[in-house]
C-alpha cells in the first residue's frame, strides 16, 4: 500500500509564509487544519514551515509524506454524530534545527513569512541561562525564536514592515507576553543592541491566545482499520473533536491579515482575552471538577455517560446554567452558547472521557475553576450556590477514598492525601468539613468565615454519607423543583 505524498494527490502548493514551531499532534489538527480551510475558502495562501523544537521529533516522518496528513474530526455537529476526514495540505516542509541549523537560519531571510506559530508544551516557554546566540541551535525554544528573530532585523536593515506576528498555542496563561519577556532577556543578555530591541517592540507584535480542541492525537488502537478506509499509508494520521475555538489577543490590525471570519471559523480576536479565558475555566472547566466527584460516587464512569444520566446530567446543567453562567459578564446568548457547546463536547460519542482521568488534583482544580464561581455567586446574589456546594461535598467524600466499598484510585499531592486520611480516619463530619474549609493551602482563604457555607457543605456531606450519593443527589433535584 503507498504512503501519503504529494506525488500521489492532488494538492497545492502556497506561498511558505508561516514558522511553526512544534510539529505535534495538537497544531496540526488545531491550527493547521484552520490555515488549510483558510487556503481553501478565502485564498489566504499560507504555507507552512515546521521547525522541529526539540532533539526528537516527527520532522523526519512529516517530509517522508511531503507534509501531508489526514486530520479525522469526530464529534456532534449541528446536533448530529459526525465523523469526517481530509488530507491537511500547508504543510510544505519540516526542518530539524538539530540537523541543519543553517536552513533554519535561512528562514528568517524569506520576504514572506509574517507569521510565527508555537506550541512546544507548557515548559517550552522558559529561559534558559546557557543558550548562546552562537549556539547551533539554542536549547530553548524562546532562544531559537531570538536568535530568528535577530537574523531577520539584520537581513533586513531592521525594517519595520518585516517584523512578524508571533502567536504561541502553548497552554500558559499570558504566554505571548511570557515569550516576548524572555526573547528580550536574551536580547539583553546576548548584547543584541538597542536597535534590535527597538525592533521587536514596535515592529513585531507577540498575541496571547486561548486555544480550545480535544485532540486525542494518532489512532493507535484502531489504525488498520482506519488505513484500510483510507486506502494509503498515514504514518500521521490525526483524530480531534468538530468544537475548536481560538482566542487571539492583539491588535485590531491582526484580523485583517487572518481571513477566518469569511471562513466561518471560530477564533475570536480581541484586545483583552481574559473574559474568554474565564469563561472557559468557569464553565468547560468547573463544569468537569463539579461534575467529578458526584458522577463517580453516583457509580458512572465516564462523563458522557455522566450527562446522559438523567439525575447527574440535570445536576451538572443547573449548576452550569444556574450557578457558573450567572457569575460572568459576556452576554447571556453568548455564555449560553458556549455552556451548550460543552456539553455537545462531554456527550461526543467518539471520546470516552474516564472521569477518574480528569479527577488529578482536584482540590487545586476546584480553586481555580469552581471556587470563583461560588464566592462571585453570593457576591451577587447574597444566597449560596447549593449544587457547587453540594459539589464540594461530594469532593470532600470523594477523597475519604472509597466508592461502594472499593478503594478510590486518587491521585494528588502527598500532603492533600495525608490531610484527607487524617481527618476520615476522626469520622465526625462536622470536625472534617471545617478542618477542610479552613485549610488555608488548600483555599488561600478561610471558608468558614463565608456566612452559611461550612453549614450548607456540612449537611451535603452528612446526606451523602448517611443516603449515599442517589439519594441526596435526587433530593437536592426535588427540593430545587419545590423551590421554583
Amino acid at each position: 500500500m503507498k504512503t501519503l505524498n504529494r506525488d500521489r494527490e492532488n494538492v497545492l502548493t502556497y506561498t511558505e509564509r508561516i514558522i511553526q514551531f512544534g510539529e505535534g499532534n495538537f497544531l496540526r489538527a488545531f491550527a493547521n487544519w484552520m490555515i488549510h480551510v483558510m487556503n481553501k475558502k478565502a485564498e489566504f495562501d499560507a504555507g507552512v514551515v515546521v521547525v522541529q523544537p526539540i532533539k526528537e521529533g516527527l520532522v523526519k516522518m512529516l517530509n517522508d509524506q511531503d507534509g501531508l496528513y489526514t486530520l479525522y474530526l469526530n464529534g456532534l455537529k449541528n446536533g448530529k454524530a459526525i465523523s469526517e476526514h481530509e488530507i491537511i495540505d500547508c504543510i510544505h516542509r519540516g526542518i530539524n534545527p538539530y540537523k541543519d541549523y543553517s536552513a533554519f537560519l535561512l528562514l528568517a531571510q524569506n520576504p514572506d513569512i509574517r507569521f510565527v506559530l508555537s506550541n512546544t508544551t507548557e515548559a517550552g516557554i522558559a529561559y534558559n541561562a546557557n543558550d548562546k546566540l552562537d549556539d547551533a541551535p539554542q536549547e530553548s525554544f524562546p532562544g531559537k525564536l531570538t536568535a530568528l528573530l535577530y537574523k531577520r532585523f539584520k537581513a533586513f536593515d531592521g525594517a519595520a514592515n518585516k517584523g512578524l506576528i508571533v502567536i504561541p498555542c502553548e497552554l500558559i496563561d499570558r504566554n505571548g507576553d511570557n515569550l516576548k519577556r524572555i526573547v528580550l532577556q536574551y536580547a539583553n543578555d546576548w548584547n543584541l543592541g538597542i536597535a534590535f530591541v527597538d525592533w521587536i517592540e514596535n515592529s513585531n507584535i507577540f498575541c496571547n491566545t486561548l486555544v480550545d480542541r480535544i485532540v486525542p492525537g494518532y489512532p493507535k488502537g484502531k489504525i488498520d482499520n482506519v488505513i484500510k478506509e483510507l486506502g494509503y499509508k498515514d504514518n500521521l494520521v490525526v483524530e480531534g473533536e468538530q468544537f475548536h475555538l481560538w482566542v487571539i489577543e492583539g491588535p485590531e490590525s491582526i484580523k485583517k491579515e487572518i481571513p477566518a471570519e469569511i471562513c466561518g471559523l471560530n477564533i475570536v480576536f480581541t484586545d483583552n482575552m481574559e473574559p474568554y479565558r474565564t469563561r472557559k475555566v468557569r464553565i468547560l472547566n468547573g463544569a468537569h471538577t463539579t461534575l467529578v466527584p458526584v458522577g463517580y460516587l453516583y457509580g458512572i464512569d465516564k462523563v458522557r455517560e455522566s450527562i446522559e444520566d438523567h439525575i447527574v446530567g440535570k445536576f451538572l446543567k443547573d449548576a452550569i446554567f444556574e450557578e457558573i453562567c450567572p457569575t460572568l459578564d459576556l452576554p447571556k446568548a453568548e455564555l449560553n452558547q458556549f455552556a451548550n457547546d460543552v456539553l455537545d463536547r462531554f456527550l461526543n460519542p467518539y471520546l470516552e472521557h474516564e472521569l477518574m482521568s480528569i479527577s488529578l488534583n482536584s482540590i487545586s482544580k476546584f480553586k481555580t475553576r469552581v471556587l470563583p464561581s461560588i464566592l462571585e455567586y453570593i457576591k451577587r446574589n447574597g444566597e449560596l450556590p447549593r449544587r457547587l456546594l453540594f459539589s464540594l461535598s461530594a469532593l470532600i467524600a470523594f477523597y475519604k477514598g472509597e466508592r461502594n466499598n472499593d478503594v478510590i484510585p486518587l491521585k494528588d499531592s502527598q500532603s492533600v492525601l495525608e490531610f484527607f486520611k487524617l481527618q476520615w480516619a476522626k469520622g465526625h463530619i462536622p470536625t472534617i468539613v471545617k478542618a477542610t474549609l479552613e485549610n488555608l493551602e488548600f483555599w488561600g482563604m478561610d471558608l468558614t468565615k463565608v456566612d452559611g457555607l461550612q453549614k450548607a457543605v456540612t449537611n451535603g456531606l452528612e446526606r451523602i454519607v448517611n443516603d449515599g450519593m442517589h439519594k441526596s443527589l435526587e433530593s437536592l433535584t426535588s427540593e430545587h423543583i419545590q423551590n421554583i
